[in-house]
């Protein structure tokens, strides 16, 4: 299965695992790595986001967080600041590794 538009986290619990992804749009074709981040503040991400620069450098360009939703359910999200791209963090329809999860672009309300 071609893939695009995914993380792959190293192991199944998300909120300390360090994943590697890609993220593609119509312009470009972004090679993510996401590295846990601690805080004590409840606000901050789970996850840094890091990309390549042109020259090799990583650079922080964005989070992930984790998020209650109304049921109770956990659930991630991911914003990339720069290109204004939002997506939750969730399963390819028919798969079943919670470590591989899919980015699912959503656009930001007014």
């Amino acid at each position: 299965m071609n893939i695009t538009n995914y993380i792959q986290f190293e192991n199944a619990d998300l909120t300390v695992a360090v994943g590697t992804g890609l993220i593609s749009t119509l312009d470009r074709d972004i090679d993510i790595k996401v590295v846990p981040f601690a805080s004590d503040n409840d606000k901050a991400p789970t996850h840094r986001v890091y990309a390549k620069s042109p020259r090799g450098h990583d650079i922080e360009v964005g989070g992930i967080w984790k998020k209650t939703s109304q049921d109770g359910k956990t659930y991630y999200t991911l914003s990339i600041r720069k290109l204004h791209f939002n997506a939750n963090l969730g399963r390819y329809p028919g798969q079943d590794d919670p470590s591989l999860q899919a980015v699912i672009e959503w656009e930001p309300r007014d």
